[in-house]
């Protein structure tokens, strides 16, 4: 199961003609014009600025999953007045599947799984969203380590007699005189 763990901005302030795109590439490409009006030097400047936040904000997530990312960032793009692509949105995908038979390993998986969402310096909805999920995985995988540990534990009591599934040191009822 792949989940993405997604951030978006929303170029609010940048023209609604501006066409946004989802192909992968660089930023960078285009008619490179040479912007001459304030406005749209100080939007390019905005879009230069939201594209490091949004590359750096992917990279973190996909420095911290380690091999829990599925490949590298996606991108969508936006192109400026000055006919480069930037980036505007991002997302990578995580496995955020259990590890088969091993509830240990899923505890660290999904400990892993939650830093990586919560990486970057701002996590989105959808990142804490991806936090949720993975402190629920791991409680669950908790849950059942300690019912393994419970059907594992045999104790005795006074007698020799087999108490199973009690904790040791804890009294039991034949103990009491």
């Amino acid at each position: 199961m792949f989940v993405s763990s997604s951030t978006s901005y929303t170029p609010n302030s940048f023209p609604s003609s501006m066409p946004t795109s989802a192909h992968s590439g660089a930023s960078g490409g285009g008619l490179n014009q040479a912007v001459q009006d304030p406005k749209e030097k100080q939007e390019v400047v905005e879009l230069k600025k939201r594209d490091a936040e949004v590359r750096r904000h992917e990279q973190t997530h996909v420095a911290a999953a380690g091999r829990h990312a599925r490949g590298g960032p996606k991108y969508e793009y936006t192109t400026g007045p000055d006919g480069k692509r930037y980036a505007v949105e991002g997302q990578v995908n995580i496995d955020t599947s259990k590890v088969p038979n091993d509830p240990e390993a899923t505890i660290r998986k999904a400990q892993q799984i939650k830093r990586a969402a919560l990486a970057p310096e701002e996590p989105s909805a959808q990142d804490r969203t991806v936090a949720a999920n993975a402190s629920r995985m791991e409680v669950e995988a908790r849950e059942e380590v300690a019912k393994e540990r419970k059907e594992e534990q045999v104790t005795y009591d006074r007698s020799g007699n087999v108490s199973e599934g009690t904790s040791f040191g804890s009294p039991q009822i034949s103990e009491i005189v």
